[in-house]
């Protein structure tokens, strides 16, 4: 079972039902995915980018990702509809905690001049978002093999039903909120 799991179970929803003073069991917020998506606008000209692009987020996510399409035609980027434009995957369960965990404590330490993350990006129901610039911060990334820095999207959604709440969560799972 993963660490972050095992830390959830036995301290964080124990302290989230005190906090927020809820009675049943069910009620208490816990995290249900995370999705981690990357767009590759290049891969209109140069569909091998997305082959790589593919490869990596497999390699940092352990999970086969699946290749998005565009939903509608944009002339002026010279795009049609059913286009491959990007890649994306759904983390749950034990892969889920397991690349949060890594998240948390090697990829985020990792960026330079790294302050914190902002507690800003939450959606109004505990959901949170995160934009990472370059996939070098993972380990698992060897960096002699990458030929072009690519950011992505991290979405962490979570069962809490307002942002103090998912706020709450996150932070008791160790997600490192710049200090205002």
């Amino acid at each position: 079972m993963a660490r972050l799991r095992d830390k959830y179970k036995n301290e964080v929803a124990p302290a989230l039902a005190k906090e927020f003073d809820i009675k049943n069991p069910m009620a208490i917020p816990r995290l249900e995915k995370i999705v981690v998506n990357m767009g590759i606008g290049e891969a209109i000209t140069n569909s091998k980018l997305l082959d790589t692009a593919v490869e990596e987020l497999r390699q940092i996510t352990g999970q086969q990702p699946v290749i998005t399409k565009a939903k509608k035609s944009i002339a002026a980027f010279k795009l049609r509809e059913g286009m491959r434009i990007g890649a994306m995957v759904t983390l749950r369960g034990d892969r889920m905690y397991e690349f949060l965990d890594r998240l948390i404590s090697v990829a985020l330490p990792r960026v330079r001049d790294f302050r914190g993350i902002s507690g800003k990006a939450f959606d109004g129901r505990g959901n949170y978002t995160l934009g990472v610039k370059e996939q070098l911060i993972f380990p698992e990334i060897d960096f002699n093999k990458v030929d072009k820095m690519r950011g992505m999207n991290i979405s962490i959604v979570s069962t809490a039903g307002n942002d103090e709440m998912g706020r709450s969560l996150l932070k008791s799972l160790g997600m490192p909120f710049r200090q205002n």
